[in-house]
């Protein structure tokens, strides 16, 4: 008996000496102090510390989550750090990667330390594990700080991201409690005061019942009856497809053509001789090789140049040259070479193409600057190239300028006008809009209803991840735009679709199977 304790206990070190070793940087073979469950389980410096290693955890998976689901927008973040840094670089993935690794590291801290507490070990984290874990603490609260005032509607997103994961995160959080379940139940059974267990159990026991009954004030559009699901919202290629061509070229909209987009979304400037031409930055700095052609013009505004000048200009080289989308992989050599080739495209060719096609427009104008010839004359001037120049069937324009729409709806009748804010339906129908053009946070499957029972479309933007579009298919929307028409364009049906028996069944059978385990862990 006696030598198959000491076999036991043996064989049973090494693991502590892991523990130890990675957790306190103390590589023993033996632990000579072995404090019993319920027990203090360190000197009051580490009892301090633990509670921040906890905390360090928490904020990190928030910030973690939260940047994860904003990957809809790390190209407008890139482009905000491009406009104030002056060179372009994938700033939102370096991000992501520094939140991964830091989660990872303060998550196995909090994993040794919870399995030498249910070994009965003391707690001794190492000064540079304490050093990591205050870095870690530090960075995730100044992180989402940061993303809070410099990214207001951020919040936004994660709000919506939670109609379509919290099925899922409930799950998560649910099995988290099973494994802490063991230590809990470790110390709580062995402690010596009853004080003591209630303090250990409690808590415990009072979050686990709160997950057990959230899913009864969830809501999600995507859990809903057999047969009700919309059809599909239409796809407008923001810019074109700018994740597969230079955004605004004549490929990139024949891209978003290739890949069955339904319209096509530009931004309208007018040359200093009155050529309307698509262009969405104020100057050319970003998307041409303007500083290799008019070095002392860079920060010049677009407008302020005339067409034979921007004609001049490479629209495509920056491009292959910065990759602006993450995850936007490589174009064979023919598109490589296309790329390469474009050139600034006006809004007589733009409108042209997309008649020919039969396919939607929308667009942004943009008032040229003082002193500017046609300063006061622009809106004519484009609706010269609409009307007289590309002949574009009206039904396919969608205007959504709203300075001078009166005079636009008397010189131009058949347009489809869109407003680009949310206002009461009798004002949208006093002004004959039909349709709505709305920022995706602004999502709402109510008011989606509310405007579609008056005859009033909505459309989103920018929504590019899949997660997103299926929340906007769910809800109701008549369509998105968007930089990924190829990928979105293969979606089949909204992700996490399930009827409400199907949601039920799920989170009886995850209660139930967790009560069963946890349960189970105690009376072991």
């Amino acid at each position: 008996v006696v030598r198959r304790r000491l076999l036991q206990r043996y064989e049973h070190q090494p693991f502590i000496s892991c523990l130890a070793g990675f957790y306190s940087c103390r590589w023993k073979r033996y632990q000579r102090e072995r404090t019993e469950p319920g027990k203090c389980c360190c000197n009051m410096r580490e009892c301090m510390f633990f509670p921040l290693l906890v905390a360090a955890f928490c904020f990190s998976l928030v910030f973690l989550y939260t940047w994860g689901e904003g990957k809809n927008d790390y190209n407008s973040f890139d482009w905000y750090n491009y406009g104030n840094l002056g060179f372009w670089f994938l700033w939102s993935l370096v991000i992501l990667i520094v939140a991964a690794v830091l989660f990872a590291y303060i998550s196995l801290l909090l994993v040794l330390a919870m399995c030498l507490l249910a070994e009965g070990q003391q707690l001794y984290l190492h000064w540079s594990h304490k050093i990591g874990t205050f870095l870690v603490l530090g960075f995730s609260i100044s992180a989402l700080f940061a993303l809070s005032i410099l990214w207001r509607d951020h919040r936004k997103t994660v709000r919506l991201s939670f109609q379509v994961t919290a099925p899922y995160l409930h799950i998560g959080a649910i099995a988290i409690m099973v494994l802490l379940a063991w230590p809990v139940a470790l110390h709580a059974i062995r402690a010596d005061k009853k004080v003591t267990q209630v303090i250990i159990v409690g808590p415990y026991l009072a979050i686990l019942l709160f997950l057990f009954l959230i899913p009864l004030g969830m809501y999600s559009p995507c859990i809903r009856e057999m047969g009700t699901l919309g059809p599909k919202p239409a796809l407008i290629g923001h810019r074109g497809a700018p994740m597969l061509a230079p955004e605004n070229t004549e490929m990139s909209f024949l891209k978003t053509i290739e890949h069955g987009g339904d319209g096509l979304e530009t931004d309208v400037a007018i040359s200093y001789d009155g050529v309307p031409f698509l262009m969405h930055d104020d100057t050319l700095r970003r998307t041409t090789n303007i500083q290799e052609v008019y070095p002392n013009d860079t920060d010049k505004a677009a407008s302020s140049f005339s067409w034979d000048a921007l004609q001049k200009l490479n629209a495509g080289t920056w491009f292959l040259k910065n990759k602006p989308f993450l995850g936007m992989g490589s174009l064979s050599k023919a598109d490589q070479k296309e790329a390469m080739n474009q050139s600034i495209y006006t809004l007589s060719g733009f409108l042209r193409l997309a008649d020919s096609h039969n396919k939607l427009v929308i667009f942004d104008l943009y008032r040229p600057p003082e002193k500017h010839p046609y300063r006061n004359l622009w809106v004519r001037k484009i609706l010269d190239v609409i009307l007289k120049e590309s002949k574009i069937k009206r039904h396919l324009v969608l205007w959504l300028h709203n300075g001078v729409r009166s005079f636009v709806q008397s010189v131009a009748p058949g347009f489809q006008h869109t407003m680009g804010r949310k206002a009461p339906i009798e004002d949208l129908i006093k002004h004959n809009i039909v349709k709505l053009n709305l920022v995706y946070t602004d999502m709402s499957s109510e008011d989606i209803r509310k405007y579609a029972e008056a005859n009033i479309t909505t459309n989103f933007y920018v929504v590019n991840e899949p997660w997103l579009y299926s929340l906007a298919w769910c809800s109701g929307a008549h369509s998105v735009t968007t930089n990924a028409v190829h990928l979105l364009k293969d979606l089949s049906q909204p992700l996490f679709l399930m009827t409400p028996q199907q949601y039920n069944i799920m989170w009886i059978l995850t209660d139930l199977t967790s009560a069963f385990l946890i349960s189970l862990i105690f009376a072991l």
